[in-house]
């Protein structure tokens, strides 16, 4: 299904899009912070910017601190939150995103070495810490996403005197597959 109001400007139709699935992955490759949409139990909507990395299976990782505002409330919502992922110094009607939604959990040590070695890649240094200090008795945790849906800026309409923004979704597969 092409992008309509009626279906929210979501362009459906072509989840394998290779333009869509390049877009992404530039994107993916060349910002280094996203920010995380998180929301209380009681609807007190939170977006939380962080340095993030990710493996050949589209998941996220960053490092949090547990007591975290963003943090209490992916484990108060059962890991659901929402991701974007956008160059914030683009100039006005420019701008391209990646749109995320799935779940994440903080990691056990083993999950939490891999990670944390994805991490120092993604810095690009040697960190002075290790996994080890973001398990147990450790105000931070390794955070892992899992990616349910994907979307990507898509064309932007001109509706009258106005341009409407679209998106394309994406399948998750396609991407891991092209990654």
């Amino acid at each position: 299904m092409t992008a309509t109001s009626s279906n929210q400007w979501v362009d459906s139709s072509n989840k394998s899009n290779p333009e869509a699935i390049n877009k992404a992955k530039r994107i993916l490759k060349s910002v280094i912070y996203c920010s995380l949409s998180t929301c209380s139990q009681d609807a007190f909507p939170w977006v939380s910017p962080v340095f993030y990395a990710y493996d050949d299976k589209f998941n996220l990782y960053w490092s949090s601190a547990i007591d975290a505002l963003h943090s209490q409330n992916i484990n108060r919502n059962y890991g659901r939150l929402a991701i974007a992922i956008y160059n914030s110094a683009a100039e006005e009607g420019t701008g391209e995103g990646l749109y995320l939604n799935g779940g994440a959990f903080p990691l056990k040590l083993k999950e939490a070495a891999s990670a944390f070695e994805i991490l120092q890649q993604r810095a690009g240094k040697i960190l002075d810490r290790t996994a080890e200090d973001y398990v147990g008795d450790s105000p931070r945790r390794i955070y892992k996403f899992t990616p349910a849906e994907i979307w990507v800026t898509g064309e932007r309409f001109p509706i009258g005197r106005q341009l409407v923004d679209t998106k394309i979704q994406i399948d998750i597969n396609a991407i891991i597959d092209s990654l």
